[in-house]
């Protein structure tokens, strides 16, 4: 009956009849329109707030996980990435919410689902979604009471911005004991860091020095290290007041709550505030019609990377308005039609020919800003080869101009826009909104963005005409007015952005020395400054939080409903059927199992899941599969599989995994498409050999980038692949030791033919539907017989054989307890794991709440506002019986070592109250309830084994965890575990005199020697 309630109110909530009229007031707000969408189940209302003109856009649709979002246009002035650091420092304290860090504080104490804030490059916005609704509520508050009212405390500023302190303050704080090098004064701050960390990436730096060139009006938003340093906390006061004020907001609301609801919430915080002329100036890109321009200016230098190929060079055109949808929706399929798969011209011309290994960060149709911005761009060049990539793109350009777009490739694209919006997603809202205030903020009407089928129309209107989308090529394309971006590699960038940091600090220090009246006064008052910091920050985690809203655990409900799976046998196949209302979808996955799978081709299944997807068949171009794909899926792909088992996680099955997705018509063709592709991939055709090649140079170029971008989770496989059978097989496949063997062989002379790495993917091929298979399939009740019977043809139609592998001997997974990875980055990353208990064990729940306490509790508070990483805590991995801590962009690695080390007597010796329970349990249940797409339901129990029966029996263990269960658990797993040496540490970094003789080094070289 409650049930049933809820659902009526949802219906009213995106019901015409039940919303306001057009020109009506609501709550402050007055609505200007709105719009029924149907093919995305939706009604849009734009509204406009009457005291302070803030707009307001609604999403109203019968969907639970709602989303807020507000924003606000932030022109950043300069490059000191003001509107970076007031992103943060909003967020440390409010005028309701007065204590440090409500925004993290309350990551515990919510059962949303996403909590998060953006800055982009002309705004910034502050999103969250739940599915609760006094958690909406809370939210909300906490959110607009943040952002309007923050307290911008000057410690705040230097803690997120940038301040000058010494290395390492807890060691003068302790009082005697401090050495030289814990004095030493260098520049700290969270974001300060976090951008260094950035500009280590040469990827990013290529797509901001780029966006500096093509939009020179638009400064950096995220702040450039050496520009950071000049920001006053008055210029950021000043900024605040100037730019985060409601004649300057955007906000958004979406889902089935009711909109009287919001908009009560939302005037009573805008209401205080008086109309203000707001910043809302749109910049727009430089003006090329006075033809080509050309910059060129230098970067790192990737060590893994053959040197003579690491140019990056990209030739772009400024494009049309993009407030004209229909003309920019053309632009992207122009786009695709010309990049998009390896049978597209431009990879076919300039990646397939070796002019370059990669695409450039900024290759595409951009449509973020005001006007459009098209680049095609190569990463791996080499020198000699940079002057000839104009001229190759534009001769491409104009043989496909001259022979035409094909219609059935523009059909394939049309096609998998309509998969898109029958796929029914978890995070719809979220996608949503990511998708609309970008384009919002430049003068796009969000309606036009909404209105798909609308857009399409018109588009096919055109198309009819004959010769639209060539017209665009010939408008926009087809003229040398152009900016051609290159940037060349330098052995001494990095050495020379540490000299410039050097003599920047020096030129700091000496003006605080003048200003101070000598050395040791200029000293103290830094050392000072510092302290005072320290005992702030000290103070974090002893204040009352009462002033911060909560849920409580009795919102969250004991019992789940079970997800209902029912098994067949097709042939000698276990098939797990889920039935669901899928819009007309099916989705399909299979495993197959294999037993005793040799290294040395495991650790190639990467490379013959890409190849596979890359070379064709003896029958059909790859050109050819790709154009199928798109007309009848909505995606195949075959990738590696390992899980430990729920009852035993030193127990793992690996094999490789398939899944697909299509309309149920074109379920025939789905699995045909599968089989051609595992089974008839030509490994032995003349051009093999050189795509192979091809492939593993564009997954080694700018790998060091990749690593830097993710470099904690790169550490945590490290780590833990010394602990567990099946965490040592995904570090073979996904880890560091995949980034080494894919560097060597990439670096191996073009005259190498690769045969003994074929002779390999070949017997993969052999066994990869030859072990023993299982499948899945989630579909709508009418499809289950069709659908079975499609699987059956597709099983008949493999290949006979098994796969039989000599049994292993031994399973030798021991690792080195301290492992360091010299690389070239500016600050650090890294893990420490440790061994614990498999799923079904009654110690798992108390492991996930520990995780969750040491982490929002101490962690946080002593690696990032402390220690200024841009991130640190603890996780449990529930399924892999494995505990561990991770920090990321941290300039302070001996420091984070030390908390780590310690961390589980400090959750051994803290008197945890009834709200720090309270608020882990919240934490680990936005995971455990978070909201799941269709075609993830039932996963768990067909991946990992994990029935709905141990999923509740966990869900009510995770609700009964007690403090005792928590402290018992940190002694034995982590104190006790300690003790015996049964941890794993892996840094990655520059090596410095930290790192001694303890430590094994693990270089990273190309030829694969350690």
């Amino acid at each position: 009956m409650l049930r049933g309630t809820a659902q009526r109110a949802a219906r009213a909530a995106t019901d015409l009849s039940q919303l306001p009229k057009i020109g009506e007031t609501l709550h402050g707000f007055t609505l200007l329109r709105t719009k029924h969408v149907p093919e995305l189940d939706l009604t849009a209302l734009h509204l406009r707030h009457d005291k302070t003109g803030a707009e307001h856009l609604h999403i109203a649709r019968d969907d639970s996980n709602n989303v807020f979002s507000i924003g606000f246009k932030t022109n950043p002035p300069d490059d000191t990435g003001v509107p970076h650091i007031l992103e943060h420092t909003t967020l440390c304290g409010s005028e309701k919410y007065p204590i440090r860090d409500p925004f993290f504080k309350m990551l515990p104490r919510t059962l949303s689902n996403f909590m998060n804030a953006f800055t982009a490059s002309d705004h910034t916005f502050y999103p969250f979604a739940t599915t609760n609704a006094r958690d909406f509520k809370n939210l909300m508050s906490v959110y607009l009471d943040a952002t309007l009212r923050p307290l911008l405390k000057q410690s705040d500023f230097t803690q997120e911005g940038w301040r000058i302190g010494p290395e390492n303050p807890q060691a003068l704080a302790a009082g005697e004991g401090a050495q030289p090098e814990d004095r030493k004064l260098v520049f700290k701050g969270v974001v300060y860091n976090e951008m260094k960390g950035q500009m280590s990436d040469a990827g990013y730096l290529f797509y901001i020095r780029f966006q500096d060139h093509i939009f020179p009006d638009i400064n950096n938003s995220g702040g450039d290290p050496q520009k950071i340093t000049d920001l006053t906390y008055e210029q950021l006061k000043k900024f605040h007041t100037e730019h985060y004020h409601p004649s300057n907001a955007k906000v958004f609301t979406y889902g089935d709550m009711p909109l009287a609801d919001h908009l009560r919430e939302i005037d009573a915080q805008l209401g205080a505030f008086e109309r203000i002329k707001s910043d809302m100036a749109i910049h727009r890109p430089i003006d090329l019609s006075g033809g080509p321009r050309e910059v060129r200016l230098q970067g790192p230098v990737d060590p893994l990377v053959d040197l003579n190929k690491q140019f990056k060079s990209s030739v772009s055109w400024v494009l049309g308005d993009t407030s004209n949808v229909v003309e920019s929706f053309s632009m992207a399929l122009v786009s695709a039609l010309l990049m998009d798969g390896y049978g597209s011209p431009l990879y076919k011309g300039l990646i397939e020919t070796g002019l370059g290994a990669d695409w450039s960060p900024n290759s595409g149709y951009d449509s973020s800003g005001k006007v459009g911005i098209f680049s095609i761009g190569l990463t791996g060049v080499q020198e000699a080869d940079v002057a000839k990539l104009k001229p190759t793109v534009q001769e491409i350009l104009r043989s496909v101009r001259e022979k035409g777009l094909e219609r059935s490739k523009i059909d394939g694209y049309l096609h998998q826009l309509e998969l898109g919006l029958k796929h029914k997603t978890a995070n719809f809202g979220m996608s949503l909104l990511h998708r609309l205030k970008p384009k919002w903020f430049t003068g796009v009407d969000p309606f036009d963005s909404l209105a798909w089928n609308d857009t399409l129309t018109a588009f096919e209107a055109e198309y009819a005409k004959g010769g639209y989308l060539e017209g665009l090529m010939d408008k926009y394309l087809l003229s040398d007015n152009t900016l051609t971006f290159t940037m060349t590699p330098s052995a001494e960038f990095v050495q020379e952005l540490a000299k410039e940091e050097e003599a920047r600090l020096e030129s700091k220090i000496s003006k605080a020395v003048e200003t101070a009246g000598g050395e040791d006064k200029a000293r103290g008052a830094f050392e000072a400054q510092e302290l005072a910091l320290l005992a702030e920050q000290g103070k974090s985690n002893t204040e009352d939080l009462s002033c911060l809203p909560s849920v409580h655990v009795q919102d969250i409900p004991r019992q789940k409903e079970p997800v209902v799976l029912r098994t067949e046998t097709v042939g000698e196949v276990k098939l797990q059927l889920r039935e669901a209302p899928t819009n007309g979808l099916t989705y399909f996955r299979a495993i197959n199992t294999l037993e005793n799978l040799p290294d040395e081709l495991r650790s190639l299944i990467p490379l013959f899941t890409d190849s596979i997807m890359r070379l064709g068949t003896k029958d059909m171009t790859m050109e050819q599969l790709e154009d199928l794909i798109k007309l009848k899926t909505g995606g195949v792909s075959v990738g590696y599989h390992s899980a430990s088992q729920p009852t035993d996680f030193a127990q793992a099955k690996e094999g490789l995994v398939f899944s697909g997705m299509a309309l149920d018509r074109n379920v025939p063709v789905m699995f045909d498409l599968l089989r051609k592709l595992i089974v008839d991939t030509d490994f032995d055709s003349p051009e093999a050999a050189q795509q192979i090649r091809q492939l593993l140079q564009a997954a080694a170029d700018g790998v060091v980038n990749d690593i830097a971008s993710s470099g904690h989770a790169y550490a945590q496989r490290a780590a833990e692949a010394g602990l567990t059978w099946d965490a040592f097989l995904r570090e073979q496949v996904s880890g560091l030791s995949q980034v080494k063997l894919v560097t060597s062989l990439a670096s191996r002379q073009e005259s190498d033919r690769l045969e003994d790495v074929i002779a390999k993917l070949k017997e993969i091929q052999r066994f990869a539907l030859a072990g023993t298979v299982r499948a899945a399939i989630t579909c709508d009740s009418e499809s289950v017989a069709s659908n079975s019977g499609a699987l059956s043809k597709f099983l008949d139609s493999l290949p006979s054989d098994k796969a039989n592998f000599p049994a292993r001997q031994n399973r030798n997974i021991a690792r080195n307890i301290k492992s360091f990875y010299p690389l070239p980055y500016q600050v650090y990353y890294g893990a420490l794991a440790l061994p614990t208990v498999s799923y079904t064990s009654p110690d798992g729940a108390p492991l996930q709440i520990l995780a969750s306490l040491l982490t929002h509790k101490h962690l946080h508070h002593e690696i990032r506002e402390k220690g200024g990483a841009y991130g640190g805590g603890a996780y449990s991995r529930a399924v892999d019986g494995i505990f561990g801590f991770y920090s990321y962009r941290d300039p302070n690695p001996l420091n984070t070592i030390k908390i780590m080390r310690s961390a589980g007597q400090w959750a051994v010796d803290r008197k945890w109250s009834d709200r720090d329970l309270e608020d882990a349990k919240f934490s680990v249940f936005q995971g455990v309830d978070a909201p799941r797409s269709v075609n993830e339901e039932g996963m768990g129990n067909f991946v990992y084994g994990i029935t709905e029966e141990m999923k509740q029996r966990r869900r009510e263990q995770l609700l009964d965890v007690t403090k005792d269960q928590v402290r018992e658990v940190a002694q034995k797993y982590i104190v006790t575990a300690l003790s015996k040496e049964a941890e794993r540490l892996v840094f990655l970094g520059e090596k410095r005199d930290f790192v001694g003789q303890s430590w094994v080094i693990k270089e990273m070289d190309i030829n694969g020697a350690s």
